[in-house]
């Protein structure tokens, strides 16, 4: 679903109610399995690697966020780009001043992320 006739809503929905919590259920496969999706040429793979942990909250890995968000800040997709801000804005919910200081840490990230990371601050 995330690589065939892919599109924001299919690979959207798949993350909400499938990929983020078959993570929690196998942990030890996020790291091998979401690094390769990171660092693939697919947009929809780099984008799903950013958002699977939407719905963590406190269990997000901020370590992986943010080397996920450092590999991908400079691509000029607009779904990476609003994945990134989506990314961020989730976990203000949790901790924004963490997410405020990354954006302060990260001027390189598109205008796009950052209104969309700091939309309720």
């Amino acid at each position: 679903m995330i690589t065939h006739n892919s599109w924001w809503d299919s690979v959207d929905s798949t993350n909400s109610f499938v990929i983020g919590k078959y993570f929690l259920q196998f942990p030890e496969a996020i790291e091998p399995v979401t690094s390769k999706w990171n660092q693939s040429s697919n947009k929809w793979l780099q984008r799903m690697s950013i958002l699977f942990q939407l719905i963590y909250k406190e269990k997000t890995n901020t370590t992986l966020l943010t080397e996920y968000i450092e590999n991908t800040q400079l691509e000029e997709d607009f779904f990476i780009r609003k994945a990134i801000g989506w990314a961020l804005r989730s976990y203000a919910n949790t901790d924004a001043k963490w997410v405020i200081q990354f954006v302060k840490a990260h001027p390189q990230l598109s205008n796009l992320s950052k209104r969309e990371a700091l939309k309720h601050q």
